[in-house]
């Protein structure tokens, strides 16, 4: 039977320690509240604590880290939330699989492949460049074993809150309504299926080759604009989408701080941004949950809210 020490109960922490029990694995999921999950041991955290994170990865196998902080606390709390759990697998011999995304690559001007530079000058990207620098780091001097997984903005049954691709989308859509988003909705972009970000997260765990590398999720490609094309004619429903201002986004960051961060990380949105994950499928064999499948499975579970 593995161990593993899943740090994070969010939209991808919660399933992914579940999946793990599932197969019958043992499971300790770790946040500062001490959430719980199906078939896995509740244990409080502050991830920033390098003795408390090392106890609690005491016979883990693996370091599954998940946590996400909000954007505002970026600066903050990732550097010794990285710190942390590097200590914790030179103390304990964890491996571990952090959960990334794709800030670190900036500004595409074509897919973003596992090789692609990371050439990203916006500053939550930067965080998270410096963050999977540290841990390829030690792992290159020996220290720890590490590979990053990185997604795209997921989308999901229960995917609530301030997903791009998220309840308030769905919603407006199935009611007819217009769905406000950030950005251009006619722009390609691509989407992480939260099942699919678990499943590379695993695939990953368990893979026996080399380690101290990037893994990209299998995802699906398409604009806003085709989304709602697609759950209008599925649903009979005459749903539209309208992209914020630029000026308006920026605007309003000058007074808050949270929409500072999404304006500086919007352009995602105003450019293709699309990843490919030919790589990670060829070595991990893994595949994305055909597309409308994923759409509507996430689109009903909305439908089922209201």
């Amino acid at each position: 039977m593995k161990t593993h020490l899943v740090v994070g109960a969010g939209h991808i922490g919660r399933p992914l320690a579940e999946r793990l029990a599932e197969r019958g694995d043992s499971v300790t999921i770790a946040t500062r509240s001490g959430s719980s999950a199906v078939g896995t041991t509740a244990r409080i955290l502050d991830a920033r604590d390098p003795a408390a994170f090392t106890q609690a990865a005491v016979n883990a196998s693996t370091i599954f880290l998940c946590t996400n902080p909000p954007y505002t606390d970026w600066a903050a709390q990732w550097p010794p939330i990285f710190a942390a759990a590097i200590a914790a697998a030179m103390a304990t011999g964890a491996r571990i699989v952090a959960m990334g995304n794709l800030y670190p690559y900036g500004a595409p001007t074509g897919a973003m492949t596992e090789q692609s530079p990371e050439t990203t000058i916006e500053t939550k990207g930067l965080i998270r460049r410096a963050g999977w620098a540290a841990l390829r780091a030690a792992h290159d001097a020996g220290d720890i074993r590490a590979v990053e997984v990185r997604a795209s903005d997921y989308f999901g049954p229960g995917a609530t809150g301030t997903a791009h691709l998220g309840e308030s989308f769905f919603t407006a859509v199935l009611r007819s309504k217009t769905a406000h988003v950030v950005g251009k909705p006619q722009v390609e972009h691509s989407w992480s299926y939260l099942p699919d970000i678990v499943a590379t997260l695993i695939a990953a765990a368990d893979f026996t080759g080399d380690w101290g590398r990037i893994w990209h999720v299998p995802s699906g490609t398409f604009s806003r604009s085709d989304i709602v094309a697609q759950l209008n004619a599925h649903y009979g429903t005459r749903g539209k989408v309208s992209g914020y201002p630029q000026w308006l986004l920026r605007s309003l960051g000058l007074a808050n701080p949270m929409m500072h961060e999404v304006w500086a990380s919007s352009y995602q949105f105003v450019l293709p941004f699309i990843i490919d994950s030919t790589e990670t499928e060829r070595a991990l064999g893994i595949t994305a949950t055909p597309w409308n499948d994923a759409l509507f499975a996430t689109a009903q579970s909305y439908r089922n809210l209201n």
